[in-house]
């Protein structure tokens, strides 16, 4: 499993019976999380579950609500090494941060790093709100952010400015990542890195269907035409069942090795709890590299 265990700012207290307990700075917070299938006795549990700042309760007819123990502000932020993130609750339980990916953030960190080169350039396709682009920033290289979502954009934005990296070398683009990627092969833009992290199914900004199991081999085929001659990884998140470690290796031997060689891993992306030991699974995460 690929584990992100690093976090100082962030916490997973606890999980049990359908929900997480986090610390996100000194907020705590209580979510839903359909991975969660135990149940831990009570006497076996944090004693922080009824100390929650705000809880997001499911409705029955889809969607939720947010319930306050107390004021909260609208927005804080927390660290990650030198890197920095906004916060905020959003009305669909997320928080605009997955603190999982941080042991992929790390990883290609340290390739750009350890390849001693100044001109490395990243493509960052489903970008959300930016925390890979702020961590291949902050590793040195140049980055182009796209998203269909111009409030995610907006809000990478902020990230960059929070964690002091917004004069850096950045792209930030609004627009459908296969048309985007389509356009940069006829520019003859090339890239180094790219990372991506599709929805399991979408829209884009001018209505097109996007479904990963009948898109994503034929992303990433169109990705190797923008990728340089000797490109350094290719990450692909996935929170999809129907994409298996196995069939993930499977597109990476049809389609990166093939053509540059390299090796490939696909593993579960993890948090750990700290309450009883336990790891929380948080889909997989497919790493290529030279």
């Amino acid at each position: 499993m690929f584990l992100s265990d690093k976090w100082k700012e962030y916490e997973l207290i606890d999980a049990s019976n359908g929900e997480k307990l986090e610390r996100w700075g000194k907020i705590i917070l209580r979510r839903p999380d359909p991975q969660i299938v135990w149940n831990i006795p009570k006497s076996e549990r944090s004693p922080m579950w009824d100390k929650a700042d705000a809880r997001y309760i499911r409705s029955n007819s889809g969607g939720g609500h947010w319930e306050f123990n107390k004021k909260l502000p609208e927005r804080w932020s927390v660290n990650y090494g030198d890197l920095k993130f906004g916060i905020k609750m959003m009305g669909f339980k997320h928080t605009g941060l997955f603190p999982e990916q941080a042991t992929n953030w790390d990883w290609f960190s340290d390739i750009i790093r350890k390849s001693g080169r100044k001109d490395v350039k990243v493509l960052n396709l489903f970008a959300y709100t930016g925390g890979a682009s702020i961590a291949a920033l902050s590793a040195g290289a140049s980055v182009c952010h796209v998203d269909a979502s111009k409030g995610m954009v907006g809000w990478a934005k902020e990230n960059a400015q929070l964690s002091g990296l917004a004069d850096r070398s950045i792209r930030y683009i609004v627009d459908d990542v296969k048309k985007f990627v389509e356009r940069e092969i006829r520019r003859g833009n090339k890239y180094d890195g790219i990372i991506m992290d599709p929805p399991s199914y979408g829209r884009g900004p001018s209505g097109e269907v996007w479904k990963i199991e009948d898109e994503l081999f034929n992303l990433i085929e169109l990705c190797m035409n923008v990728m340089s001659d000797a490109p350094l990884f290719f990450l692909v998140n996935s929170y999809t069942t129907g994409l298996s470690g196995s069939v993930m290796e499977n597109i990476y031997k049809l389609t990166l090795k093939k053509r540059f060689g390299g090796q490939s891993q696909t593993d579960e992306v993890g948090l750990p709890v700290t309450q009883g030991g336990l790891t929380l699974p948080c889909g997989y995460s497919s790493r290529w590299n030279r």
